[in-house]
C-alpha cells in the first residue's frame, strides 16, 4: 500500500521511511507542507501520515484545506504535543487518528494497517478466500493449513488483490499502489510479480485462486465466484 509520510525531522523521516518499507509499503515523503499538498492533490494515496508542526504550511491547516475540498484519504496525525485540546483540533480538523511522540514504529505500523483496512471497509485483520487465509496484522500467509512465505513485495501484492477480492485491479491501480516516486522500475514488473506470487500461491493447490481478465488485470477468486464456477461444473 502506498504512504505519504510527511515529517520535517530529516533523521526521523528516514527511519520511519526504512521501517516502513522493510514492512512492504510503498512510501513518498515530504518534508513541508507545500510539498505534501503538490503531493496530496496528484496520487491517490493509502493513508497519509501528517506532522502537525511543518514549515510552510502546517498539518492543521492543510488537513483542514484537504477536507474542504472533499479529499477522503485517511490521515493520522504526529505531533510532540499530546494534550487533550491537540487531540481534538486534530481530529476535529478531519484527522483519522493521532499519534503522540514519541512512539513506537509497531504502534505506527498497526494504526496505519487499521486505516487501511476501514478504508476497504474491512472490520478483521483476517482475509479469506477460499482456503487462503491473510493475516494482515501478523503478515502471515496460509493456503490450506500451510505456510507460505512471501516477500514484502509479493506480500503487498497479494492483500492488495484481496482487499479487491472479486474484483479485477488493472495494471495501473497496482503500480499507482504499491509503487512509490523513488521505484525505478517499469510497468511490466507487475506481471513479473504475478507469476511469482502465482507460484506460491496456486502451484501445487487447486482451484487457481489469481486470475488474469485479459485485457483488464487481475483479480483473486471471491468464494462466490468458485460457488458458482461449481455449479456450473
Amino acid at each position: 500500500m502506498r504512504v505519504l509520510l510527511v515529517e520535517d525531522q530529516v533523521s526521523l523521516l528516514k527511519a520511519l521511511r526504512q521501517g516502513l518499507e522493510e514492512e512492504g509499503f510503498a512510501v513518498d515523503t515530504a518534508a513541508d507542507g507545500e510539498e505534501a499538498d503538490a503531493k496530496a492533490h496528484n496520487t491517490e494515496y493509502d493513508v497519509i501520515v501528517l506532522d502537525i508542526m511543518l514549515p510552510k504550511v502546517d498539518g492543521l491547516t492543510l488537513l483542514k484545506r484537504w477536507r474542504e475540498s472533499g479529499m477522503a484519504t485517511h490521515v493520522l496525525m504526529l505531533t510532540a504535543r499530546g494534550t487533550t485540546d491537540d487531540k481534538v483540533a486534530g481530529l476535529d480538523s478531519g484527522a483519522d487518528d493521532y499519534l503522540t511522540k514519541p512512539f513506537e514504529l509497531d504502534e505506527l505500523l498497526a494504526r496505519i494497517r487499521a486505516l487501511i483496512r476501514r478504508r476497504h471497509h474491512v472490520k478483521t485483520p483476517v482475509l479469506k478466500s477460499h482456503d487462503l487465509t491473510i493475516d494482515t496484522a501478523a503478515r502471515h500467509v496460509e493456503r490450506s493449513g500451510q505456510r507460505l512465505h512471501l516477500t514484502p513485495r509479493e506480500y503487498a501484492l497479494l492483500e492488495f488483490l484481496a482487499f479487491h477480492k472479486g474484483k479485477v485491479v488493472t495494471r495501473t491501480m497496482i503500480w499507482e499502489h504499491l509503487y512509490d516516486e523513488y521505484d525505478e522500475n517499469t510497468s511490466n514488473v507487475v506481471d513479473v510479480y504475478i507469476r511469482y506470487l502465482r507460484n506460491k500461491v496456486d502451484k501445487g493447490f487447486d482451484p487457481p485462486l489469481i486470475l488474469t481478465k485479459w485485457g483488464e488485470g487481475y483479480l483473486l477468486r471471491s468464494d462466490e465466484s468458485l460457488e458458482r464456477a461449481k455449479a456450473g461444473g
